[in-house]
């Protein structure tokens, strides 16, 4: 017997009508994936503000989080756009330059995106001279809070959706070529999002984690890699870049280097502060 959610040829849960336009005032819109941005960026900078309150003594404090802010929004945008072109689609900007610059029509990849970010921590510690590992460590925990808005945005675009499926959670995404798909986007939203943001906010609680420096960072490098090359059994693959070595995809690839890395970090914060050097 079929359930209200599903459509009438059966190809999975229907797809909620919701517009990616947000808001609409003539030629100017607002998109929720605009929003998702603004939503992760300030909810990051209020928990990141209240997160350094912890250690009064000790920087970065509440200022440097907040004079940080625009040099990450920079190391996001800019990063996640190099990255895209560079790790997702570098054979179709090559033959069209100039869209690489167009933000607007979509494309930003979380992998570049956290390089750009990692630029921008180096350049802005070393110039006001602030420990670099520990303003890693306040950053790192907010990162959850962008990325589970931006994966329920990826959702509500219909985009970067699932491999297809029979679960009776499957949903009909309107470019998914009418077959039931995993709602991925959701599985990220859970994963990347909540459960990595529950793991940091208990770590970033315990001072001994707190002066272990990169111990927090090199969580969310490890804990994101394990989260993503997770989903990506579920997700399906960029079409122009399909499966690649060993039948992994892109986004599985370039995980593996952030879970060894991650460990490697973890494994030097543990040990400098054993050493009394946290």
């Amino acid at each position: 017997m079929r359930g209200e959610g599903y459509t009438e040829d059966m190809t999975g849960l229907t797809f909620p009508n919701i517009d990616p336009v947000a808001l609409a005032l003539g030629p100017f819109q607002i998109r929720w994936y605009a929003l998702a941005y603004l939503a992760g960026i300030l909810g990051g900078l209020f928990y990141a503000r209240w997160l350094v309150s912890l250690d009064k003594d000790r920087r970065p404090n509440r200022d440097d989080v907040e004079n940080i802010l625009p040099w990450i929004v920079l190391g996001i945008i800019l990063g996640g756009r190099i990255g895209y072109v560079l790790f997702y689609n570098l054979k179709y900007f090559i033959e069209n330059p100039v869209e690489a610059f167009y933000i607007w029509h979509g494309g930003m990849s979380f992998h570049g995106g956290l390089l750009g970010v990692v630029v921008a921590i180096v350049a802005f510690c070393k110039y006001y001279k602030i420990p670099t590992l520990a303003m890693g460590d306040t950053i790192s925990t907010v990162v959850p809070i962008g990325l589970f808005f931006g994966r329920i945005a990826n959702f509500i675009n219909g985009e970067l959706f699932g491999r297809e499926t029979n679960v009776p959670w499957a949903v009909n995404f309107p470019m998914g070529g009418g077959v039931p798909r995993h709602p991925s986007q959701l599985y990220e939203a859970v994963l990347e999002g909540i459960l990595l943001f529950v793991v940091l906010f208990l770590l970033a609680r315990k001072e001994s984690v707190r002066k272990a420096e990169g111990a927090l960072f090199g969580v969310l490098l490890a804990g994101y890699g394990i989260c993503r090359f997770i989903v990506e059994y579920f997700r399906e693959p960029d079409v122009q870049l399909g499966y690649l070595v060993g039948g992994l995809s892109m986004g599985q690839l370039l995980c593996l280097p952030m879970i060894f890395a991650g460990g490697a970090i973890i494994a030097y914060a543990r040990k400098n502060f054993a050493q009394g050097k946290g």
